[in-house]
């Protein structure tokens, strides 16, 4: 039995963008007996791993006690193999065969997160983000979106306003895209977000006619929106961790980019793409902005680009299964 420490990030995308390391990891280690490390919100996307037996959350604590909680919580145990995606000192403070910490790197230049991920562990490749869906999950997934259904999935929430594209503008693609003459004709639209989302959900089902909707908002835990979101044909969204969420579960995934750097936080994967507003932000524009921006700086992002970027990727997903 291999006895696996693994420290992982706090928001859901960066922990999904790290989940290719701990499938390489899980194959490379096939009794492998794992304890994560990671934030409140990441933790329950670890609970239908077979090979995880213990979660340790870290809710955010003055002076860094959350990371005093961990050292007390796992430095009692040997570690074969320890992971440490966040690059923290309690690591070096571990018993462990072999210790991977994530490093600064700037000679590195501007990579894809999960390309920084695989660097921790040496990888020559970055391996595919994944998900893990259990069958509870898989229920509740029968129960909202039956198989038979074509879903065109939106996400019109974010961490931040500044990040998010009109709710008037989700609603007239929906209107498009599922038309008698859309990409998705006659498909039912799925709503998806976490609680306190569900102004924003309100707001795009205002202006959707007559059209199927179903509201997920706040309704589901992270697996259960990762088993609906891989039933989706297409899933729309701002920069986002359900946005990496669906790239992860093999969905045709068109992420909506303005004052984000698609080239750290892209959806991952051969059926993802973006679609950007304007020119990108620096990254340290972007922490800025998350202190100081109370509006959209999306605005420049029109409706009709975000079509034909559907079109193509659906286009392209399409060319690739041939």
């Amino acid at each position: 039995m291999t006895r696996i420490l693994f420290i992982t990030a706090t928001r859901i995308g960066d922990a999904i963008m790290n989940m290719g390391v701990l499938d390489h990891l899980i194959a490379a280690h096939p009794d492998a007996r794992i304890t994560v490390g990671c934030g409140p919100l990441a933790a329950p996307l670890f609970r239908a791993i077979p090979q995880v037996e213990r979660v340790i959350v870290m809710a955010k604590q003055k002076g860094g006690g959350h990371w005093i909680k961990l050292w007390r919580e796992s430095v009692g145990h040997r570690w074969d193999v320890v992971v440490d995606m966040r690059g923290s000192l309690t690591s070096w403070f571990l018993w462990a065969g072999k210790r991977f910490v994530k490093r600064p790197n700037p000679k590195a230049g501007i990579r894809h997160r999960v390309e920084e991920a695989a660097d921790v562990l040496g990888l020559d490749t970055a391996p595919d983000t994944r998900l893990w869906i259990d069958a509870e999950g898989q229920s509740r997934a029968d129960a909202e979106l039956p198989a038979d259904q074509t879903v065109l999935a939106l996400s019109p929430a974010a961490s931040a306003v500044f990040k998010e594209w009109a709710p008037e503008r989700f609603s007239e693609l929906a209107l498009r895209l599922t038309a008698e003459d859309g990409l998705l004709p006659g498909a039912a639209i799925a709503i998806f977000g976490g609680p306190g989302d569900e102004a924003r959900a309100e707001a795009v089902k205002a202006g959707l006619e007559t059209r199927t909707v179903i509201d997920l908002t706040g309704q589901l835990d992270l697996v259960e929106a990762a088993a609906c979101l891989k039933r989706a044909a297409l899933f729309v969204g701002n920069d986002s961790g359900l946005m990496h969420m669906a790239a992860a579960a093999g969905t045709p995934t068109l992420g909506l980019f303005g004052p984000t750097d698609e080239r750290l936080y892209a959806p991952w994967g051969k059926r993802a793409r973006i679609v950007r507003a304007g020119d990108r932000f620096d990254e340290r524009d972007r922490r800025a902005l998350a202190d100081s921006s109370r509006q959209t700086l999306m605005g420049a992002l029109q409706v009709d680009a975000v079509e034909r970027a559907a079109e193509a990727l659906m286009s392209d997903t399409a060319e690739n299964r041939a």
